[in-house]
């Protein structure tokens, strides 16, 4: 499993997961859970989404010869 997920891209998940989380428990309710899935994303740096998609965030480290 290749990392598809960049620094930036896993700071804006964490914040997004951690407010989605926020709302949950200020409105008392369930979908707050779903702030899960970014913080997970973002913790291992790999999306699903992404990996099928082709997508990737990361920058590519350049090979010495």
């Amino acid at each position: 499993m290749n990392k598809n997920v960049g620094a930036l891209d896993r700071a804006v998940r964490l914040i997004l997961g951690l407010v989605i989380i926020g709302l949950g428990v200020l409105y008392q309710s369930w979908w707050g859970v779903i702030g899960v899935v970014p913080l997970l994303t973002a913790g291992i740096g790999w999306c699903p989404p992404y990996a099928l998609l082709g997508i990737s965030t990361c920058k590519v480290k350049e090979s010495q010869s």
